[in-house]
């Protein structure tokens, strides 16, 4: 807790008099006032006066008969005037006039403090030093005293005597109290009149739309599935994936593809007339179309009046159509199912016929290409004479690695023969033969390996081919299992029924409008517009404090 330190004010009364001339009245000599409190600070220092009039004549102050003065002593006035010439403030002489007296020093003047300080040992400026000076909140019977403040020569640092009281404080503070309620009560309004405009107002415009002006609709709604017969005598695999989604899930994503599709869309409106319908003048102008419309904006709004989805875990297709007429609804939702049907058909129709001539025929080929590969690699090897290039290529190596040996170890022998100051000619001679002999020897092997001799392949283009044929060998048995199993699937899938679509939940025309529901749009157009205009705030603050910053 940090308190401000109490001391006694002296206040000194200038005059003209007292300006021009040492001395002076006895009126311009001022008793201490002491403060209610123990607050305030001093307006002059009385114990700096030298060469410059006090206010108080020639009276001398109780501890000036104890004081020395600094003239007396040249380097105590040296020092001094080096400590003037440092620039120090006045409230950092003021503090260490206040030091000084903490520790029973008596300077003559706020620089003398200093001096007398720094001579102890006492840095006066340092912040501990400062923090020891704080009177605590139990020193409240007027006995702790400071000193007062330094300098009366220097212009302008007579600080203000005005004391604050209770009531002031409290209306200072209420003062404060209100701005801030101001302050709070316009943003409050800023901020409304900002919702009003970006959420309220939008939000109130959707809402005017869906219960005054949107058409009603009526939606019907139907569930369907595409189902197949259990397998008839067609083996174990039969039942595979009989009785499951898995089953028929390629053509239920087909026909809703297909329903959702301009074909449909196309077929829809020659049959029945969508066009026409949503042309109609008492449709609302979101959803009319004009009667030169496009097909790309009759297929929009097609894809918006008619929803489609699919339950891959069942298997059931679930389609709802809206129009502006319950019994128009109805048809529209009859003739897609037709056309649904029709699809199913048309797919199964190729099926039947296309799944055992397509298998056959690619089983057949198969097995003939893996005939013609495993011919190719018994060609090869009677030609070439090579049953394992791998063997024949490892016993090659083998050969060459034992001459290479023999080769390095004569090599070492002639070299030991060629030290000797008169070395046997016809032992170098020998050593030199059996070198080229196997040097030759291993030359021949190699070629072998890489050019082969005359007439002949060698082993790498022979073991290339090999590999090659095996390789294709390998590809086109697997190949051919590939297809005896999709054609034994095929024999199994052509044991099967025609698949066929089969209504769960029948087309009815409803009797009350199910869209627009007014509520729910209204509250989510809400919602949308509340979270674009935080989320434009919390930008907007963010770039703000960034730039800020």
């Amino acid at each position: 807790m940090t308190t401000k330190p109490r001391a006694k004010k002296f206040r000194i009364r200038r005059s003209g008099s007292l300006a021009g001339q040492p001395g002076g009245p006895d009126e311009a000599r001022q008793k201490p006032a002491p403060e209610k409190g123990g607050g305030g600070t001093p307006a002059a220092n009385p114990f700096e006066g030298h060469g410059t009039e006090d206010g108080f004549g020639d009276e001398p102050f109780p501890t000036a008969a104890k004081a020395r003065k600094p003239a007396e002593d040249p380097a105590v006035a040296a020092e001094i005037e080096a400590i003037k010439k440092e620039g120090l403030t006045t409230r950092q002489l003021r503090m260490a006039r206040r030091v000084a007296q903490k520790y029973g020093l008596e300077p003559t003047s706020d620089y003398d403090a200093v001096r007398l300080l720094r001579k102890k040992g006492v840095d006066p400026f340092r912040r501990s030093t400062m923090l020891e000076l704080v009177v605590p909140d139990a020193a409240k019977d007027g006995k702790a005293e400071t000193l007062p403040s330094a300098q009366v020569n220097q212009p302008g640092a007579v600080p203000s005597t005005e004391v604050m009281s209770e009531e002031q404080r409290a209306k200072e503070i209420y003062r404060i109290q209100r701005d801030i309620a101001r302050r709070r009560r316009r943003k409050a309004a800023l901020l409304f009149v900002r919702l009003a405009f970006f959420v309220f107002l939008p939000t109130f415009m959707v809402g005017y739309y869906y219960y005054n002006i949107a058409t009603p609709l009526y939606a019907t709604r139907s569930e369907f599935l595409i189902q197949q017969a259990d397998n008839q005598g067609g083996g174990n695999l039969g039942g595979l994936f009989a009785g499951t989604g898995l089953a028929t899930s390629q053509d239920a994503i087909t026909v809703q593809s297909y329903l959702q599709s301009r074909e449909a869309m196309l077929r829809l409106d020659e049959d029945i007339g969508f066009k026409s319908h949503f042309s109609q003048d008492f449709i609302d102008p979101l959803l009319r179309l004009e009667p030169d419309a496009s097909n790309e904006e009759a297929y929009k709004l097609y894809k918006r009046m008619v929803k489609i989805g699919y339950d891959p875990t069942e298997g059931i297709i679930r389609m709802e159509v809206s129009a502006a007429d319950p019994k128009v609804s109805e048809e529209f939702s009859l003739a897609l199912i037709k056309y649904a049907e029709e699809q199913v058909d048309n797919l199964s129709k190729r099926l039947r016929e296309d799944q055992m001539k397509g298998a056959r025929e690619t089983y057949i080929e198969a097995e003939n290409k893996m005939i013609a590969a495993q011919n190719r690699v018994l060609e090869l090897q009677e030609r070439l004479g090579v049953i394992d290039p791998a063997s024949e290529t490892s016993a090659l190596m083998g050969q060459i690695s034992n001459f290479e040996t023999q080769l390095q170890e004569k090599k070492l022998q002639l070299q030991q023969l060629l030290d000797n100051p008169r070395p046997n000619q016809a032992r170098v001679d020998g050593v030199k033969g059996d070198i080229k002999r196997l040097e030759n020897l291993i030359a021949e092997l190699r070629a072998q390996l890489t050019s082969g001799g005359a007439g002949n392949a060698s082993l790498a283009r022979i073991t290339g081919e090999l590999r090659l044929a095996e390789n294709e060998l390998q590809t086109r048995q697997a190949m051919m299992q590939q297809a005896l199993q999709q054609l034994e699937m095929a024999r199994i899938e052509a044991n099967r029924q025609v698949r066929y679509l089969s209504l769960g939940v029948r087309p009815v025309a409803p009797d009350e409008p199910t869209y627009p529901r007014a509520f729910e749009n209204t509250f989510v157009a809400f919602l949308i517009f509340s979270g674009i205009y935080l989320m434009v705030s919390l930008t907007a603050s963010v770039l703000r404090e960034q730039i800020s910053a």
